[in-house]
């Protein structure tokens, strides 16, 4: 019999930290331009990112949702909203809840924030419980240098042993950590609700490449999210910060491709 292709409900949308140092204005755009679903606004030192208000004019200018905000929990934003990382979770969360997006992203604990750290695992489990919103604790990483490792992260870098609801799974990640993507899938099952598509060659960089520029299995990784009918977000993050315009809005075409073309199944028609 013919095969038929099928599409899942998967969203995929691109995270504003695809084009730095453009600002959000121009993520916004650009995503409307080459036709992706949806946006996912990291909260950064552009003040628009921070502003629900400017948000929400930005996704009804576009027509374009904003479907997860991811929290200023980086090393590299650890001045927004101030230095205690509850505050920027709980601001994260109305942020989301204002512009209408069912996701929070977020980091595990850095090790030295061990009052954070203390009560992670349950004050994330209260939040999503009392407000609704999803809070996708992300995969990360040991840190590396000089042959050494450094277990940066508490609970742990790898979240799925731990007790989340629900998870983000990142390829560039997965990449650097020498991680096996799909058996980490497959374990999480339906914890699994976020995703930020990228590629990497496993150095000890975090290199965000386009999916399909490097060692991860980003085709098979979607074609399994495919047959598993998955209804999340692939959220495309890689790195264009050395790029020319017109070169970052080629990579973000085809990371935009790529995704599309491998959440596509093929079934057999009965």
């Amino acid at each position: 019999m013919p095969s038929a292709v099928t599409v899942p409900g998967a969203t995929v949308a691109l995270s504003t930290a695809s084009v730095y140092p453009e600002n959000c204005a121009a993520a916004f755009a650009l995503a409307a331009r080459l036709g992706y679903d949806a946006v996912e606004v990291m909260v950064w030192t552009d003040p628009v990112t921070q502003e629900a208000g400017a948000l929400r004019a930005l996704s009804e200018l576009h027509g374009l949702p904003v479907v997860s905000v991811h929290a200023p929990t980086l090393l590299l934003t650890q001045r927004v909203w101030g230095p205690e990382p509850w505050t920027k979770v709980d601001k994260s969360i109305e942020l989301a809840q204002e512009v209408g997006a069912s996701t929070v992203v977020l980091h595990p604990p850095f090790r030295w924030q061990k009052e954070y750290a203390r009560d992670f695992v349950e004050g994330v489990a209260l939040r999503e419980h009392e407000t609704g919103i999803h809070l996708a604790v992300e995969n990360m990483f040991p840190w590396r240098a000089r042959q050494r490792e450094f277990e940066a992260y508490l609970p742990h870098w790898d979240p799925v042993s731990q007790a989340y609801d629900h998870v983000t799974l990142d390829l560039s990640h997965t990449a650097t950590a020498g991680s096996d993507a799909l058996e980490m899938a497959r374990v999480l099952g339906p914890r699994l609700t976020h995703v930020h598509l990228a590629d990497g060659l496993g150095s000890l960089k975090d290199e965000h490449l386009v999916p399909g520029r490097g060692l991860q299995p980003c085709a098979e990784f979607l074609e399994m999210l495919a047959a598993r009918a998955y209804a999340g977000s692939v959220v495309v993050e890689v790195g264009t910060r050395k790029l020319l315009p017109e070169e970052r809005e080629i990579d973000l075409a085809e990371a935009l491709a790529f995704a599309r073309l491998h959440l596509a199944t093929a079934s057999v028609a009965s």
